[in-house]
C-alpha cells in the first residue's frame, strides 16, 4: 500500500516511519514532493486540522493520505496551547520559540499545578472515507528545558515512569509511550487488516 503524509515536518515524518515500518507500506512524505501546497491549520480542533490535511491531499493526489495534528494541552493554562501548539509564539515560530513562551507563561506555577497531556489525532482518507485514532501521553511540564533529543516541547514535558523528559529519550522508547506512538499503532492495526483485506 502507498501512503502520503501530509507533512513536511521531517521530524514527524521519521517518528511515523520508524513506526509503521513492520508494514507492508511505502510511505512518501510531503515534504519528498514539489507539487503539494502547505494546507493551512485552521480548524477549531486537532481532529479538524488533521482530516483537512489529509482530505487535501488525498483530492490533489488520489493516494490514499495520512496526516496528524498534535497539541500540548496545560492543565494551568486552561489546556492552552492546545491546537494552537506549533505556532504559540507566532505563525513562524521555532521550536526554541515556544518553549521559551511556554516555560514564561508557567513561571509561577508551582510544581503539583504542572500537569499537562500531549494529544495527538492521525485522520486516514481513501476512497472509502476518512478514519481518525486518537492518543494521549500525560505528563509534567518541567521549569527548564532538559535533553538534546526529539523535537517540539520534547525538553519541557516530562514523563513520571521514565523520569525522563521526551527529548531525553530515544526515538524508540518514546513510541513506545509517546502521543503520537499511541495513535500511530491504532493506525496501523487498522492499516493491517485493511492489507489483509479484513
Amino acid at each position: 500500500m502507498k501512503i502520503l503524509l501530509a507533512t513536511k515536518n521531517r521530524d514527524k515524518v521519521t517518528e511515523i516511519r520508524q513506526a509503521l515500518s513492520g508494514l507492508d507500506i511505502d510511505l512518501i512524505s510531503a515534504a519528498d514532493r514539489d507539487d503539494l501546497p502547505e494546507v493551512e491549520e485552521d480548524a477549531d480542533t486537532l481532529e479538524g486540522n488533521a482530516i483537512k490535511k489529509a482530505q487535501a491531499l488525498f483530492e490533489i493526489t488520489g493516494l490514499p493520505s495520512m496526516a496528524d495534528d498534535t497539541g500540548l494541552e496545560v492543565d494551568a493554562l486552561d489546556g492552552a496551547p492546545g491546537v494552537y501548539s506549533s505556532r504559540y509564539s507566532g505563525l513562524n515560530a521555532s521550536y526554541a520559540d515556544n518553549v521559551t513562551k511556554l516555560l514564561r507563561e508557567m513561571a509561577d506555577v508551582p510544581d503539583a499545578q504542572r500537569a499537562a497531556q500531549f494529544r495527538t489525532v492521525i485522520a486516514f482518507v481513501d476512497e472509502d472515507g476518512v478514519t481518525t485514532v486518537e492518543g494521549v501521553c500525560k505528563g509534567v511540564i518541567t521549569p527548564s528545558a532538559r535533553g538534546e533529543g526529539g523535537f517540539g516541547y520534547d525538553p519541557v514535558f516530562f514523563y513520571p515512569p521514565a523520569g525522563k523528559t521526551f527529548a531525553e529519550m530515544t526515538i524508540v522508547a518514546k513510541n513506545e509511550i509517546s502521543h503520537r506512538g499511541t495513535a500511530i499503532r491504532k493506525m496501523a492495526a487498522l492499516l493491517q487488516a485493511r492489507l489483509a483485506g479484513i
